[in-house]
């Protein structure tokens, strides 16, 4: 029988390269690091194919060059038998994840924009308010950083579940700068807000997380430390600088898009639910 993880992890390049997205998002490539197989449901279609099932997550890949063979649909079969609730996620929203989420009952709940902008492209200067300071991460931040973090998600499925672990977890993760995660203090100290940036790699840079505390919101804070994370990502060099945001945050978008970024149909993450 063929290693899991190393049968995972070879879907995971083969489907990266075809089709420009990873079939697992970070939370589950996490848990895979950290914690393997043990606790979750595992399928394999020999070599060629994966299903996961975290609790009500699923997660199901094919390799592209095994793609038409009805690999998914059986592991669609195990992943999502019986009637409970479940949610996957269609990276890249695919026609074959919309009829295999059809057939198991699931239907479309959230969409996930990916927002994109050249580096190049001219930034407004960062002017800040003489109450508040954007500045770098230094250790013993953590517990400002997660008040913030909770407070600005408290509704968000994903991003609101951060604690002291996962955020360890994410720290200890290669591409982890602490000068790419900036904060807003107001002039006593108070951490009113945050920008966590990315690099991916030479080329690309990412609007990670930006969270502000809801007692500091209508203050414009959400812009100006969007701002202050892409003149550090172009400081870094990258050609370009990709985000995601719900495609329902209309207030999110314009901020975004204000800034120069623009969204593509096809670059469109969507998550199927069954109740």
């Amino acid at each position: 029988m063929p290693d899991p993880q190393t049968v995972i992890e070879a879907v995971r390049r083969a489907c990266r390269a075809a089709d420009g997205q990873d079939p697992l998002d970070e939370a589950a490539a996490l848990h895979l690091k950290h914690r393997g197989v043990d606790d979750a449901g595992l399928w394999l279609a020999g070599e060629d194919g994966f299903a996961l099932r975290r609790g009500a997550e699923v997660d199901l890949a094919v390799a592209p060059d095994s793609r038409g063979r009805g690999l998914g649909g059986g592991l669609a079969a195990d992943a999502f038998a019986g009637t409970g609730p479940l949610t996957a996620w269609s990276h890249g929203d695919h026609p074959a994840a919309r009829v295999l989420a059809e057939r198991h009952g699931l239907r479309r709940a959230r969409e996930l924009w990916v927002m994109r902008r050249p580096a190049a492209s001219p930034l407004p200067d960062l002017v800040l308010p003489a109450d508040l300071t954007i500045r770098s991460f230094r250790a013993g931040d953590e517990a400002d950083l997660l008040r913030v973090n909770a407070a600005a998600f408290s509704a968000h499925p994903e991003q609101g579940g951060l604690d002291a672990d996962g955020l360890s977890q994410r720290m200890a993760e290669p591409w982890f700068d602490p000068e790419g995660l900036l904060l807003a203090t107001e002039t006593d100290g108070t951490v009113v807000g945050f920008h966590w940036t990315k690099q991916h790699d030479e080329r690309q840079g990412e609007v990670y997380v930006v969270g502000v505390d809801p007692c500091a919101q209508g203050r414009g804070l959400g812009r100006l430390l969007t701002l202050a994370g892409l003149h550090h990502l172009a400081g870094l060099g990258v050609e370009e600088v990709l985000l995601y945001v719900e495609a329902e945050n209309g207030p999110a978008i314009h901020v975004y898009s204000g800034l120069g970024f623009a969204h593509a149909p096809s670059d469109t993450h969507v998550q199927y639910r069954r109740p």
